[in-house]
């Protein structure tokens, strides 16, 4: 769905129709914007920044606070739609979902009429729009989808495959941040055709193990299925404050709350499937908007634990901290008991 939290409010609210509309934190205290319309988008806005920079950057911005038991419904209304035409089903978030529609019989069997008519019926149910991609494979309709945005969609035929990625900037790619475009770029590859010059091999001596995965994606080649049930990765909370944490004590404090939290929430993820937490970590993001993550592996969740890492992430800023984060990895379902034993990795 375009712009969906910001949709759902313009359309609760039919005289925000055309004005610069946000959803998120109050620009007066410490909050980010989780949505906005695409006038707002005009003044330089975007989801993740922080409220108060947008209201810089657009004085006349309208904040709307999130109101997410909304935006659930009408999310569980739209994927209902969406298995109308098929049982494979992946929700990738409340407003975004992949839908293999290879052996669909609706609409002769079509998916870009496949996804006219569902973009109609969403507008039809909901009056917000939509925008859909057409693709082989997972990866290119995910590019796709932004291709015509708002409310259309974009096809790229199998034929078509070749010339579309050769264009393709790297930054496009899953999994390519603004780390690893940088230094693709200091080896002289902006786009997919410049990515294509390198061998699997090269490319798997600078990058690793996601050496392979540049190599295929930069040729359009995507082989994963559409999932309909996915198991978590992992589990996390986490705090923005209102004011920031001026030291270490005063992160220290806030830990019994966040763990009390975090709990909760594994104990539910917990009865839902059988996972095992593997490891554990802490995230801080300090007054300069710098972030750092420090893990534990081998070590079951505990307060002790936490409070342990937390100190020492402090210790790598030693500023007032704006945010805290704990959490926790999970072992995958098919990977036998292993003996614990601790071990630190650490990452920036």
């Amino acid at each position: 769905m375009d712009c969906f939290y910001a949709a759902v409010e313009v359309r609760e609210n039919p005289s925000l129709r055309g004005k610069p509309v946000a959803v998120g934190g109050s620009g007066s205290q410490r909050g980010v914007i989780a949505a906005c319309s695409y006038e707002a988008r005009k003044f330089g806005v975007h989801s993740a920044m922080p409220s108060s920079r947008a209201r810089r950057l657009c004085p006349q911005l309208i904040m709307l606070p999130v109101r997410m038991s909304l935006y659930k419904e009408v999310s569980r209304k739209i994927q209902a739609l969406f298995y109308q035409y098929t049982d494979l089903v992946e929700p990738l978030s409340l407003d975004e979902a992949f839908l293999d529609v290879s052996e669909s019989e609706h609409c002769r069997g079509s998916a870009t009429l496949i996804a006219k008519e569902i973009r109609d019926r969403i507008f039809a149910m909901e009056r917000i729009t939509a925008s859909a991609g057409i693709a082989p494979n997972k990866f290119l309709a995910k590019v796709a989808s932004d291709w015509e945005k708002p409310n259309g969609q974009f096809v790229i035929k199998p034929d078509e495959i070749d010339n579309f990625v050769q264009q393709l900037p790297v930054k496009r790619i899953f999994g390519v941040g603004k780390v690893t475009a940088k230094r693709l770029a200091d080896i002289g590859v902006e786009n997919c055709q410049q990515l294509q010059a390198f061998s699997e091999a090269q490319l798997s001596e600078q990058f690793g193990v996601f050496g392979k995965r540049l190599f295929e994606l930069a040729r359009g080649i995507d082989d994963r299925p559409v999932v309909t049930h996915r198991t978590p990765k992992s589990l996390s909370v986490e705090e923005t404050y209102a004011s920031d944490l001026p030291g270490l004590a005063d992160c220290m404090a806030e830990i019994p709350l966040l763990y009390s939290e975090f709990t909760e929430r594994l104990e539910k993820t917990q009865k839902r499937m059988n996972l095992r937490p593997r490891t554990l970590f802490v995230k801080l993001r300090f007054d300069d908007f710098e972030t750092t993550t420090i893990q534990m592996a081998g070590t079951t969740p505990s307060e002790t634990g936490f409070a342990h890492l937390c100190r020492q992430a402090w210790q790598r800023g030693r500023r007032p901290v704006r945010l805290i984060g704990l959490g926790v990895q999970f072992f995958p379902l098919d990977m036998p008991e292993q003996l614990e034993l601790p071990l630190n990795i650490v990452n920036k």
